[in-house]
């Protein structure tokens, strides 16, 4: 039954996913006193895409666009089959890296430029991920995701800290203000669209597909730390501090001003070793 709810959710990850980019464009957009898009708009744009022809720069970026968009995949499909959650922050780790590795194939001065950004990015990233795996480890005893689940207590009581360092860098993964240094859903981004500048048609219609099933994925691993009991009740308080969450973050990406990589990895990396490490450090001697 697991294996089953991970592929069932891999055929909504997207609608959810599209249908939360549209909101956030819709809300950003009246918080700016515009009328902005339908919230249906991502579905336009996607179907737009798909009718253009890709100018592919080489086979190898068409391959790698693909590997960015399986391994994405892959973690919905390992959360939601109630598997290691280390093996999803790992798969969703190299899907970077494919991204990152197609805009280094164009061979062009914006692409190769928001490419490093991108790198530097997954530093902030991934020692928080990493430590929020962790954290659920201490409450549940397990880094399978149906324990993490199941345990009696929420993971949020036990490693706030961890929850906290996964809502700073959160704006990374959803490439919003003030850290979207190496790419942009908007007009204001400094380099064209960052690591995207050189994927068009098709392929670029794989891309925004991907960012719908990543957007669903960080709503997820949002909403596991008040998952408990299995129960009905604490999916539903991880669905709506979610989507709380994914308003705050419009409400950011519209109020701060990007900051140079060096605030990013000064911001980040604070939060990373002060909040997750300091709850780490208190979980670790509680337990001693």
């Amino acid at each position: 039954m697991r294996i089953l709810l991970g592929f069932l959710m891999i055929l909504v990850a997207p609608f959810a996913g599209a249908i939360l980019s549209g909101i956030d464009r819709f809300c950003s957009a009246r918080m700016q006193r515009r009328v902005g898009p339908p919230i249906l708009q991502p579905f336009y744009d996607f179907y737009k895409f798909t009718q253009k022809k890709a100018y592919i720069v080489n086979g190898l970026q068409w391959l790698l666009v693909w590997g960015h968009f399986l391994f994405v995949v892959l973690s919905i499909w390992i959360i939601y089959s109630g598997e290691d959650f280390l093996l999803a922050i790992f798969s969703l780790t190299l899907s970077e890296m494919m991204l990152c590795l197609a805009a280094y194939s164009a061979s062009a001065p914006y692409s190769n430029m928001s490419a490093q950004r991108e790198l530097l990015q997954m530093a902030c990233t991934e020692p928080m991920l990493l430590l929020t795996a962790i954290g659920f480890y201490l409450n549940s005893h397990s880094f399978m995701v149906s324990d993490i689940v199941s345990c009696s207590t929420p993971a949020i009581l036990r490693a706030p800290g961890m929850f906290a360092g996964l809502l700073v860098i959160l704006p990374i993964e959803l490439r919003k203000s003030p850290f979207d240094v190496s790419s942009s859903h908007h007009a204001h981004q400094e380099m064209v669209k960052g690591v995207t500048t050189d994927i068009s048609g098709r392929t670029m219609a794989l891309v925004e597909l991907t960012e719908w099933f990543e957007i669903f994925l960080m709503c997820t691993f949002v909403g596991l730390f008040f998952a408990y009991d299995n129960s009905l009740t604490g999916y539903l308080i991880g669905i709506a501090v979610a989507l709380a969450v994914m308003l705050v973050m419009t409400l950011t990406d519209n109020v701060f001003p990007r900051v140079k990589w060096e605030r990013m990895l000064a911001i980040t990396w604070s939060t990373t070793f002060i909040a997750a490490g300091g709850n780490l450090l208190v979980l670790t001697l509680l337990q001693a």
